[in-house]
């Protein structure tokens, strides 16, 4: 039964953790984002994260987005520094037409760090990508 539903192959659709300057508190941040690097709205964004690791575990938190215009970019949550040692998980869930899809991004421990910081699309930021 469960191999009767397809579900389509994620495309274009990202999980950046930038680093930002943080005007108010003036330091640089870690900040999570979705990015839609389709030429389509995504529809119903679902995040769900939770950071892990052999004996720790965050609590679960969820993020809604109407919709996602089509080559746009929506914050998620702020990633705190603490987090960066262990897993980073985002199952992201939307519907593209009447279709809908489903991907997992994970951020390995001590992945997020100054030295993977790369150019993120759509962004004039540097940070991590996970496609």
């Amino acid at each position: 039964m469960k191999k009767d539903i397809l579900i389509p192959k994620v495309e274009q659709v990202y999980i950046a953790i930038a680093y930002e300057y943080n005007q108010i508190y003036k330091t640089h941040d870690w900040n999570a984002y979705i990015i839609n690097n389709k030429e389509v709205d995504l529809e119903m964004v679902i995040i769900v994260t939770t950071g892990y690791s052999d004996d720790k575990k965050t609590a679960t938190f969820r993020k809604q987005i109407d919709i996602l215009p089509q080559k746009s970019y929506a914050k998620i949550e702020w990633i705190e520094n603490q987090l960066r040692s262990i897993n980073n998980s985002f199952k992201v869930s939307f519907f593209e037409g009447n279709k809908m899809f489903d991907k997992t991004y994970i951020f390995r421990k001590n992945t997020i760090n100054i030295k993977a910081l790369q150019p993120i699309p759509l962004m004039n930021l540097k940070g991590v990508l996970v496609k």
